[in-house]
């Protein structure tokens, strides 16, 4: 199931990638990381709501622990989402995009040490390969002209997202509920936290904003339903499975973003890119092996 759920998540999240990037063209940093969230609480609610027409389905039990990690969660993922924004700005897109990637790494590495995560040698290979995978996918040869800022906010961004993944996987396991409940609950939780933030921030400080992302209805539509599909899966196998795992597993969004750039925007594959996609498919193999 974990299985099944992380590859749903990567496909919707390199189509949320490839709707944000379109939009941060017209809007500016914090607009595009809202677009992320704004319409996607009553998906969650819709969601959430299925799950109990179950009669039988339990209701959670909030703790201050559960409120912690959620608010954790929530400020974490706005963070990196706004640090994956300012890359697309970049020169250098791919590589910064590919150290944010690096966050399998940092959960791997944070999850150990904080987390009471534990990892076999071969998933730690797996990780390891994956991590290979993904920097040469976004072209290791241009690390010779890369700049440091982007060095920065791409691996800023790859912590960020490992800190919030992991804070997920915590606000689940503190619901003490059944799959798929507990995942329900964060995801609502997280969405409707950070949408209510990000609205009444950009309300009073930068309303031209809130007007831009309304004149594009389709980019903010298309991005948000993608982003809430993408966290029901993300959150769902965070539940199931250790952090480190799933996001080794997640790094296969890099195929589906290359895929997406050969047949729908006709861009060439180079030699550099077969290999790095055959090293995301070993490094897929050896976590689910492990």
């Amino acid at each position: 199931m974990w299985i099944s759920f992380t590859l749903l998540a990567a496909f919707m999240q390199a189509w949320r990638n490839a709707f944000q990037k379109q939009l941060s063209v017209d809007v500016n940093v914090l607009g595009v990381t809202l677009a992320r969230f704004i319409y996607a609480s009553p998906l969650a609610a819709l969601y959430l709501w299925i799950l109990y027409r179950d009669p039988s389905a339990q209701l959670p039990q909030f703790s201050g622990n559960f409120v912690f990690y959620v608010v954790a969660a929530a400020l974490m993922q706005i963070l990196a989402t706004a640090l994956m924004v300012v890359l697309f700005k970049q020169k250098n897109y791919a590589i910064g995009v590919g150290l944010a990637k690096s966050e399998a790494i940092f959960a791997a590495v944070l999850g150990v040490l904080f987390f009471a995560s534990t990892l076999t040698p071969l998933g730690w290979l797996g990780v390891l390969v994956g991590s290979v995978a993904v920097f040469l996918l976004s072209g290791l040869s241009s690390f010779i002209t890369i700049s440091w800022p982007t060095v920065l906010i791409g691996s800023a961004s790859g912590l960020a997202f490992a800190l919030t993944s992991l804070w997920v996987r915590e606000a689940s396991l503190a619901l003490g509920l059944p799959f798929p409940y507990g995942a329900a609950w964060v995801l609502l939780f997280v969405i409707s936290l950070q949408t209510l933030l990000l609205l009444l921030y950009l309300a009073l400080r930068d309303s031209a904003t809130l007007v831009a992302l309304w004149q594009r209805p389709r980019l903010t539509i298309l991005t948000s339903v993608t982003s809430c599909i993408g966290s029901l899966g993300w959150f769902t196998a965070m539940s199931l499975e250790i952090v480190p795992l799933v996001k080794t597993l997640g790094q296969v969004e890099v195929l589906f973003t290359l895929l997406i750039s050969a047949f729908f925007f006709k861009e060439k594959l180079k030699k550099q890119d077969y290999l790095g996609l055959t090293l995301i498919v070993i490094a897929a193999l050896l976590v689910m092996w492990a």
